[in-house]
């Protein structure tokens, strides 16, 4: 166990989401904790105060509406935060996802706090596209966050494309690089595959056109056309916070096509996967590293995924699943097809999907990383 900092010290969190925090960051609240920091959750409070306060960390609630893009609203919202810092006085502000980045640097500076942790947990929809103006917002992107930091800033990924989004080196002294959230593997270990065929296909995922759900669905209907056994269970609710939700409606309509089938949100993750051979994410882009994958591999479950920063960070074409081109419904068809014909690779490429998760995704290896992180930030 690493030796503890000053008790004196603490440790501000920035999102904007209680329910993302509780998804996400639990480990990294433990690994602050471990090394002796109080700990502060600034969040949006809705139904996951409790467990976040489990941590040990105090929760403080800050109401700031994410899919607000209005500057207005944002300025009162970084104005509010740094009231709240000048209260709690913490040495590192560690602020999660582009708009705590955003919010929370600003408020920072306000506050006087020099020493923060940028963890950018990828662009979502921005990064999801390639068009002109997906461009140029990244490029304002990249401005914005270098514009709010300082000499003592330090910067979290969950893959090594998105430091380079901003100019930064991901072998920088600067750049921590983790595996996702990490997953516990002992909460999600492997269980015996189901009988085939059917091939049993899952998609977990809130429901955002950026996660490809509509190319999924797409696929499992031409591959059931070539004679495949293939059947897509879609799991998810819609984010109405998110500027790119896929309409009930539309998930209703998807519902009633032959193989596909949308049980909405789930609690038992895990026993999704005991019964389901293969995890499905054919992301647009805009990942960090999805937490969905780290479960289903940790589960010993095959991926098929996109070749988009993140996905690709676990999953290797041919190794622990298939990897295919974004956007093309046609090789994501194949690729089902493929693994329907396949049991023994789909069975082969969960097991190395497993043994993928335990060599530096789970839970420990990334409150070890953040650790060090925050040992580097204190001593900076």
């Amino acid at each position: 166990m690493t030796a503890p900092v000053p008790s004196d010290r603490k440790l501000v969190f920035v999102v904007t989401e209680d329910w993302f925090f509780a998804s996400h960051f639990l480990p990294m609240a433990r690994a602050a904790r471990e090394l002796g920091l109080a700990v502060v959750v600034v969040t949006r409070v809705r139904a996951h105060k409790e467990i976040i306060e489990q941590t040990g960390a105090l929760v403080v609630a800050l109401e700031a509406e994410r899919r607000s893009l209005n500057p207005m609203a944002a300025g009162y919202a970084a104005g509010q935060l740094a009231s709240i810092l000048r209260a709690e006085k913490p040495d590192i502000v560690h602020c999660i996802a582009l708009r705590g980045i955003l919010i929370g640097g600003a408020a920072a500076a306000m506050a006087g706090i020099d020493r923060r942790v940028y963890a950018l947990t990828g662009l979502g929809f921005l990064g999801a596209r390639q068009d002109l103006s997906g461009r140029l917002a990244q490029r304002g992107v990249r401005l914005l966050v270098r514009a709010l930091a300082t000499k003592r800033t330090r910067y979290l990924f969950e893959n090594r494309d998105d430091p380079v989004l901003l100019g930064l080196n991901p072998d920088g002294r600067d750049v921590t690089i983790v595996g996702g959230a990490g997953v516990d593997p002992c909460l999600f270990s492997p269980s015996p595959l189901p009988p085939q065929p059917p091939l049993r296909i899952a998609l977990v995922a809130r429901m955002l056109w950026s996660k490809g759900i509509d190319l999924a669905v797409a696929a499992v209907g031409i591959a059931r056309s070539r004679g495949a056994a293939v059947e897509l269970s879609l799991y998810g609710a819609p984010d109405p916070s998110n500027p790119k939700a896929i309409p009930a409606a539309t998930l209703d309509a998807w519902n009633r096509e032959p193989g596909v089938t949308w049980h909405g949100p789930t609690d038992d993750v895990a026993g999704v996967w005991r019964d389901h051979h293969v995890a499905c994410l054919p992301s647009r882009g805009g990942e960090g590293l999805p937490r969905t994958l780290l479960e289903a591999a940790a589960c010993g479950r095959a991926l098929v995924t996109a070749d988009v920063p993140g996905c690709r960070t676990l999953a290797r074409d041919g190794i622990e699943g298939l990897v295919v081109p974004p956007g093309d419904v046609e090789a994501l068809a194949a690729a089902f097809v493929q693994l329907a014909q396949d049991p023994d690779s789909v069975a082969r490429m969960g097991a190395a999907a497993r043994a993928r998760v335990l060599d530096g995704f789970t839970e420990r290896d990334v409150m070890e990383a953040v650790k060090g992180l925050y040992r580097d930030c204190l001593g900076a």
